[in-house]
């Protein structure tokens, strides 16, 4: 009886040995696994800003284009539109060609240019 209690003791600590050892097994991969899941979500949130970041410099550039565009647009219509009206009050006589200024290629007048 003695043999078989000391069996049977003997078994009992291996069974609690190994549920330690699958206890500290478990524990260390779980934090492993938490230092893993950490280290992804930091690397995709940096992906995230870097990819915001870069959306929003691209923004800013197309902005940029579109509103250097617009302000040339404006500056053509609105040469246009004076050579409109001073061609219109040269043909009706309102004024004479002397009394406009000159203006040159790059639409600056006379007057612009001192």
């Amino acid at each position: 009886m003695d043999a078989f209690k000391k069996g049977l003791n003997m078994a009992k600590d291996g069974v609690v040995a190994a549920a330690e050892k699958t206890k500290a097994g478990v524990g260390e991969a779980a934090s492993k696994t938490k230092e893993g899941v950490l280290y992804v979500g930091n690397k995709t949130m940096e992906g995230v800003v870097t990819g915001v970041n870069t959306v929003s410099q691209k923004t800013n550039e197309q902005a940029n284009i579109v509103a250097d565009s617009a302000v040339a647009g404006a500056n053509e219509v609105a040469q246009v539109t004076v050579e409109g009206v001073e061609n219109a009050a040269l043909a009706s006589g309102f004024v004479r060609s002397t009394d406009l200024p000159k203006t040159d290629v790059g639409g600056q007048t006379d007057q612009d240019a001192q």
